[in-house]
């Protein structure tokens, strides 16, 4: 059973989520399987997505969630494989070696998962910070301040500093 309106938006938004995907893969197959996991994902379970509930935000969700799940599961792997003495290769490609030539993107790619995961929801992708807040599960306050902060180190990693924090006495 499928509903030609879900399949048309599902096609629309598949560009954005490839996008977003290579940003949180950086590698061009890893990204297509993220994508596609997210669209098996995304059919099996549109019973039971809420109506009111933004498909993009929806996706984006599901995307970074099949992400960080992979991740997990990487660096569980990578563990055992240490544990029984054999060594992992990574899996995935520097995104500095491919971009070196782009200051602004090196220090994009940098930064951070979640710092670049929330740039590129709001600046790329247009989502507004309510929606961030509903696909990561966090107050709208605490995605601000990500946000700032996320900014902030960006800043320093084009201008070749890196921010030390603050330290401060306690009796």
């Amino acid at each position: 059973m499928s509903d030609p309106q879900f399949d048309d938006a599902l096609r629309t938004l598949l560009p954005r989520l490839r996008r977003f995907a290579l940003w949180l893969a950086r590698d061009a197959h890893a990204a297509d399987d993220l994508v596609q996991s997210t669209m098996e994902r995304a059919l099996a379970k549109r019973a039971s997505r809420r109506d009111d509930e933004s498909l993009r935000a929806w996706l984006f969700a599901i995307l970074y969630r099949l992400f960080l799940d992979g991740k997990r599961r990487a660096s569980r792997y990578a563990l055992l494989m240490g544990a029984l003495g054999r060594e992992e290769t990574p899996t995935w490609p520097s995104a500095e070696r491919v971009a070196e030539t782009h200051a602004t993107l090196a220090a994009f790619a940098s930064l951070p998962d979640e710092q670049r995961s929330l740039l590129l929801w709001v600046t790329v992708e247009g989502l507004s910070y309510q929606e961030v807040a509903g696909i990561l599960g966090i107050p709208i306050g605490t995605v601000m301040s990500r946000l700032s902060r996320a900014r902030r180190a960006l800043r320093a990693l084009g201008d070749g500093t890196t921010e030390t924090p603050a330290l401060r006495l306690l009796k």
